[in-house]
C-alpha cells in the first residue's frame, strides 16, 4: 500500500493507493464503513477531456470522504479495475465536482451508464454555481474545485495542479499531453488524485448549509441535477459528422479567406488580424471610428465592423448605407478563416470511432444560468447553413428543429405584467408578431417594415440592456431616431420601466442580488444595476428551455434530442415518424407563464442541420 500524509484545515488527512489484492481488500472494508457513515466522493484522473476519441484512457477512480483517500489504479486493469466498478455500483450517495465529466468517463471507460449513476449523485460544482455564479472575472469565486476550496475549506487548500505541471515539464512533457504520459505511481499526480475527492467530501456539507442560508429553494437544485442529466446525455449521443462534406469545406473556406484577405490587402490591410492596420485604413477611407478597448486602442471587432458592411448580426442586409469594402472584405476573410479551423477542420480532427463530434453542453454557463454548447455550435449565426450542413441526422432520419418564438419578449411581458404586450400576445395567434405589432401600436397602421426593425432594436435592447447607441449600430437607424422610438417604448409599455425600478430596489435591498421568479440568486454590479431586466428574462427564459426539456423527456422523445442551442431543441427523428414527433415536441414547448402563451414553432428538415436554414440536403 503507497501511502500519503497530508493535512487540510489543521486535520490530517491520508491518501491510499492499494497495490495488492490485500490492499484492495483493505480498500472494500473502508468503503463498507464510509458508505454506512454518509456520501461518498469519486473523482476520475483520465488522459485527457475528449472522452470519446479512441485514445482516451481511464487512469484512475478516486474514493473518499472527509479524512481518507482512496487512489484506485484503473488503468492496470485485472483486480484494479474489477474493484473500482464493483465499488462504483455499490455507492449509492455520491459527490462528484462536475458530475457530468465523471458520468460520461465511468459510461464510456467503465461500463456503467450515467443512468446508473446520476440518480444517486450530488454535484458541488452546481451547488456553488447555485449559490453565486459568477466567474473569478466577475466579482465571484466562481466553480473551479480548488478556489471553492481555499475559500470554503482551507485558504493553504494546495492547488496540486501548479505541481503537476512543473513535474510534466520535467519529464518533457506539457499540460496537454502529461495526463496521459506521467508516470501511474508518479506521488504529485497520485496525491493531486486522493486530495480532490477529500476536497469534495468537505464542500459539499459546507455549500448545502450556505444555500440553506441564502434561502435557495431545494427543488431547484434537484431541477439543475435533472438537467445537467439531460446534457450529458445529449453529449453522450453526439453529433453525426458528413464528413465527405467537412474535408473539402475546410479547403473551401481557406481559400476564400485567402481571396479576402488579397481585397483586404489592396486596402493596405497585409494581416485582417490586426487591428491597427485595419483602423488605420479605415480612417484613410473616411470612417470615423469611436469606440476604444481598454488600453485605448480603437476596436475595429465584428460589432464594430458589420455596420460599417451594412449588415445585421445575422449577416443580413441592412439597408442603412453603401457597404465599406474593407469592412466588408475584413470580415469574410476572418470568418472564413475562423469557420475553417473552428468547424470544418476541428469536426474532423475530433471525430469519435463512431464518427460523431460530442460538444460539451454546459447547463450553468452564464451567470442567468444560461447553457453554452462548445465547438463554437453556438455562436453560428442564425441564418446560415454552411456549418450546419455537416452536421447530419442519422441514417433514414430527417431533422427536427423546435423553437420558442420571441421567447424575451414573452418572459419580458410576463415577468413585468406588461399589459399591452400581453394582450397582443394572448388575441395575436400563431404567427404574431411583438415587434410589427409594437410598430402599429406606437406608428398606427402606416407603420413600415423599417418602424418593425427599430422597435424591435428598442425591444431588445430593454431584454438585453443595449443603449441608443447599440442599438443604433445594429438597426442602421440614426441615434436620434432610436432615441425617440426608446422613449415611445416606454410610454407604450411603462410596466417595463416599473419593474426594472422595482428589482432593483429589490437587489439592492438584498445585497446587490436579484432573486429570479424560479429563485435563482443573480448577483448584479453596482455600475450596471440596470441589467437586472436581462438577468431577470434571461434566466427565466433558460428555465423555461429546461422545463421544455424534462417535458420532452418525460414525453419519452429524449432519445431523439442532439443540441439545446439558445432557445430550440434540435432532433433526429425517424422520417416515416417525423410529423407525429415533430408535434410532440411543440406540446411540450408549449405552455403560459403567468398569462402569457409560451408557444413554439416546429420544422422538419433534411437529412442535414442545414437543410433547416435552406441547404438543399
Amino acid at each position: 500500500m503507497i501511502t500519503y500524509r497530508h493535512q487540510v484545515a489543521g486535520e490530517p488527512v491520508t491518501v491510499h493507493v492499494p497495490e495488492t489484492t490485500e490492499d484492495l481488500g483493505e480498500f472494500w472494508k473502508w468503503l463498507y464503513r464510509a458508505r454506512a457513515r454518509g456520501p461518498i466522493a469519486i473523482d476520475t484522473e483520465t488522459t485527457g477531456l475528449d472522452i470519446f476519441s479512441p485514445t482516451f484512457r481511464l487512469r484512475t477512480v478516486q474514493f473518499g470522504d472527509e479524512r481518507d483517500a482512496w487512489v484506485i489504479l484503473y488503468e492496470r486493469d485485472g483486480y484494479h479495475a474489477s474493484y473500482a466498478r464493483d465499488a462504483l455500483m455499490r455507492c449509492r450517495e455520491i459527490l462528484i465536482h462536475n458530475a457530468s465529466y465523471d458520468w460520461l468517463v465511468l459510461g464510456q471507460c467503465a461500463g456503467i451508464p450515467l443512468e446508473e449513476s446520476a440518480p444517486w449523485t450530488t454535484d458541488t460544482r452546481i451547488l456553488a454555481a447555485l449559490c453565486d455564479p459568477r466567474q473569478p472575472q466577475e466579482g465571484g469565486i466562481g466553480t473551479g474545485l480548488k478556489p471553492l476550496s481555499a475559500r470554503w475549506i482551507d485558504p493553504a487548500a494546495p492547488d496540486t495542479q501548479g505541481g503537476l505541471t512543473k513535474v510534466f515539464n520535467s519529464l518533457g512533457l506539457t499540460k496537454e499531453t502529461g495526463w496521459a504520459a506521467i508516470p501511474l505511481t508518479n506521488p504529485t499526480f497520485l496525491l493531486y488524485a486522493g486530495l480532490d475527492v477529500i476536497l469534495t467530501a468537505r464542500l459539499a456539507p459546507i455549500l448545502r448549509r450556505e444555500l440553506a442560508r441564502l434561502g435557495v429553494r431545494p427543488e431547484l437544485v434537484t431541477y439543475e441535477h435533472e438537467i445537467a442529466r439531460l446534457c450529458a446525455t445529449m453529449q453522450r449521443t453526439g453529433l453525426l459528422v458528413d464528413q465527405d462534406y467537412a474535408a473539402p469545406l475546410a479547403r473551401r473556406l481557406a481559400e476564400e479567406s485567402a481571396t479576402y484577405s488579397a481585397v483586404a490587402a489592396r486596402y493596405g490591410v497585409v494581416s485582417v488580424g490586426s487591428p491597427a492596420q485595419v483602423a488605420e485604413a479605415l480612417g484613410a477611407m473616411g470612417e470615423t471610428l469611436t469606440e476604444r478597448t481598454d488600453s485605448g486602442a480603437l476596436k475595429v471587432d465584428k460589432q464594430v465592423l458589420l455596420p460599417l458592411a451594412d449588415l445585421d448580426r445575422d449577416w443580413q442586409r441592412i439597408g442603412a448605407r453603401a457597404p465599406n469594402p474593407l469592412a466588408y472584405a475584413v470580415l469574410r476573410a476572418k470568418r472564413a478563416a475562423k469557420w475553417g479551423t473552428s468547424y470544418a477542420e476541428r469536426f474532423m480532427t475530433k471525430l469519435s470511432a463512431a464518427g460523431r463530434i460530442h460538444p460539451t453542453i454546459s447547463p450553468l454557463a452564464a451567470r442567468t444560468g444560461r447553457m453554452s454548447v462548445t465547438d463554437g455550435l453556438h455562436q453560428l449565426p442564425s441564418s446560415d447553413h454552411v456549418i450546419r450542413r455537416a452536421i447530419l441526422a442519422e441514417p433514414g432520419h430527417v431533422m427536427i428543429s423546435t423553437d420558442f418564438q420571441a421567447i424575451e419578449m414573452r418572459v419580458l411581458a410576463a415577468l413585468a405584467d406588461v399589459k399591452k404586450m400581453k394582450a397582443g400576445f394572448l388575441s395575436g395567434g400563431e404567427k404574431f408578431d411583438i415587434h410589427a405589432y409594437t410598430a402599429r401600436l406606437i406608428k398606427g397602421d402606416a407603420a413600415t417594415p423599417k418602424d418593425r426593425k427599430v422597435f424591435k432594436g428598442a425591444g431588445f435592447g430593454k431584454v438585453y440592456g443595449g443603449g441608443v447607441t447599440t442599438i443604433a449600430r445594429q438597426t442602421g437607424a440614426p441615434e436620434s431616431e432610436i432615441a425617440q422610438a426608446v422613449a415611445a417604448y416606454d410610454r407604450a409599455f411603462p410596466e417595463i420601466k416599473r419593474a426594472s425600478a422595482r428589482w432593483q430596489r429589490q437587489a439592492f435591498q438584498n445585497g446587490m442580488v436579484f432573486v429570479s421568479a424560479t429563485g435563482r440568486r443573480l448577483p448584479l454590479d453596482r455600475d450596471r444595476s440596470y441589467a437586472v431586466v436581462n438577468y431577470a428574462c434571461q434566466s427565466v427564459a433558460r428555465d423555461v428551455l429546461g422545463q421544455a426539456m424534462l417535458n420532452v423527456e418525460s414525453a419519452g422523445l429524449l432519445e431523439y434530442c442532439r443540441l439545446p442551442i439558445h432557445d430550440e431543441l434540435l432532433a433526429s427523428a425517424p422520417a416515416k415518424e417525423a410529423e407525429e414527433i415533430a408535434r410532440e415536441f411543440q406540446r411540450c414547448m408549449t405552455w403560459t407563464l403567468y398569462g402569457v402563451p409560451i408557444e413554439a414553432e416546429v420544422e422538419i428538415g433534411g437529412r442535414s442541420w442545414g437543410s433547416l436554414y435552406g441547404a438543399d440536403y
